[in-house]
């Protein structure tokens, strides 16, 4: 077997905020099923139909351990389902209602029906017992190397260092807990990096993370020892990348493909095609399949062009083969851009054929590793710093931030057994800490939204605390048993931790 010209190793980063109970539309629950009917049900498909095929190494996925307690929660796997057969029904009503329009649309709502029936058909035969079962056969079977990361997605810079390790202990068990391991990497949250935080993973096991690639200096060919720390960084090539994930040239934005924003209100599905970049809602032209599906395999041979053009160059500039790191959010591929999952088998089971040799990170290190380096503090946001979190437009969520770490610090205490006040405390103060919110705030994306549900959080936190500072026992345990209706994510947590050094 000839050598490969270089490999290519996909990252998929699987996450939302903690989203049940915490309202429904516009933002809300619904973007949890949205992304769980559209992007997570096929991209797992896709999986398995590689498993059973007997491809190993295909991706690497990230999945946050605040994902994956949806994923699992039974309150959430009752409200996918209902929603699964909400939208089966208002396929059906496209049906009917679309009968006497352009046939375009009426082959539209035949599709929906039909696609919304195999996901329920799928969710009520695979899911039914949640996310966890099937993610532990991808792992077992190796078509994916797993890697996990802090409890909520907090931007880890931003953390006093004892707060930061809390996080990461509780989302490393957490993911032990569902799938039977622990993952040797991590996606850490953002790509927040700063120096120092390579000592901190080793401490706790972690061997591999990612960073954006302008931490590297653009020099992402292989991965990259951080230091003397034993922990190895791999960076996100961007020249790849943004062929997809630009939001100025990037495929999603061809004018075949479904337009993520345009609506038929009264069945809520996605009648038309981008058609063009300036083109109102009411004139975009009705959604063809067959025009979209020749934009996939148009897409995907020039990504395969792309990833081997830049793998030969990396070579030469090298003297040997080169990796190439795509990373992307696993919500991309079916949620925000509909013919996504095709568009990502297509790149998959073509690469091989073109010399790629297609790897997870965790592979690619015997033949892919390069010289130590030592990393500046960065981000995979906006300027590559970390304005996005702790930027002029969220600095009021920066400082409680920290006033509320502080606090969680000082209520800590070693109890001879676990209390459920401070662990629902806990719960609530790591809720707030979320990097969403921020985000969110900065990119003005349902800025309301995030900032009520920081305060939220962080309000329910304060009442704990100022319960168990008052001595309210009785109290306090009962308004921790009702937050954890509603917030009663990672019931192995335990604030006890908190204390610990490591």
């Amino acid at each position: 077997m000839r050598e490969p010209v270089g490999g290519f190793a996909l990252v998929l980063h699987s996450h939302l905020p903690w989203l049940p109970h915490h309202g429904t539309w516009p933002v809300g629950e619904e973007w949890l099923y949205q992304a769980w009917a559209h992007s997570y049900l096929p991209v797992v498909d896709m999986l398995r139909r590689f498993a059973d095929e007997g491809r190993s190494d295909v991706l690497t996925l990230g999945v946050t351990p605040v994902l994956a307690a949806q994923l699992d929660d039974p309150y959430a796997l009752r409200a996918m389902h209902d929603w699964l057969g909400n939208w089966h029904l208002r396929a059906q009503y496209a049906a009917v209602n679309w009968r006497s329009a352009d046939h375009r649309l009426r082959d539209l709502a035949a599709a929906e029906h039909r696609a919304s029936a195999a996901a329920l058909a799928d969710f009520e035969t695979r899911w039914r017992h949640g996310f966890s079962p099937i993610l532990r056969g991808l792992v077992d079977s190796r078509v994916v190397e797993l890697i996990g990361g802090p409890a909520t997605h907090p931007f880890q810079p931003l953390l006093d260092p004892r707060v930061r390790g809390f996080a990461l202990r509780a989302g490393l068990a957490d993911t032990r807990l569902r799938v039977g391991s622990v993952p040797a990497g991590i996606w850490a949250p953002e790509c927040g990096y700063a120096p120092g935080m390579e000592r901190e993973y080793a401490a706790h096991g972690v061997r591999r993370f990612l960073v954006d690639g302008p931490a590297l200096h653009g020099d992402t060919a292989f991965a990259r020892p951080v230091g003397d720390s034993g922990v190895v960084c791999f960076g996100r090539d961007l020249e790849v990348t943004y062929r997809v994930w630009s939001p100025k040239a990037g495929y999603p934005g061809d004018a075949a493909y479904r337009d993520f924003h345009t609506y038929d209100h009264p069945s809520g599905l996605k009648p038309s095609r981008v058609t063009g970049r300036a083109v109102a809602p009411h004139e975009k032209k009705p959604y063809e399949p067959a025009l979209a599906a020749a934009a996939v395999e148009r897409h995907a041979a020039d990504f395969v062009e792309t990833v081997v053009r830049r793998l030969t160059d990396l070579r030469a500039r090298h003297g040997r083969p080169a990796l190439v790191v795509s990373a992307y959010d696993t919500e991309l591929y079916g949620h925000w851009w509909h013919e996504g999952p095709a568009w990502l088998e297509a790149v998959l089971r073509a690469l091989p054929g073109a010399g790629v040799e297609v790897t997870t990170l965790g592979s690619a290190l015997e033949r892919y590793t390069g010289d130590p380096v030592e990393l500046p503090a960065s981000s995979w946001g906006s300027g590559k710093d970390w304005r996005v979190w702790d930027g002029a437009q969220v600095a009021d969520l920066v400082d409680a931030g920290a006033a509320l770490q502080a606090d969680l610090l000082d209520l800590a205490a070693p109890t001879p057994t676990r209390d459920p006040v401070r662990d629902q405390a806990a719960r609530e103060a790591l809720l707030a800490l979320s990097s969403d919110w921020a985000f969110m705030v900065t990119k003005d994306s349902a800025a309301d939204y995030a900032r009520r549900r920081a305060k939220v959080h962080g309000e329910r936190y304060a009442e704990l605390a100022s319960l168990l500072r008052a001595g309210a026992r009785e109290r306090a345990a009962a308004r921790a048993a009702e937050l954890r209706a509603e917030d009663g994510l990672f019931g192995a947590l335990d604030a006890r931790d908190l204390l610990t050094d490591r």
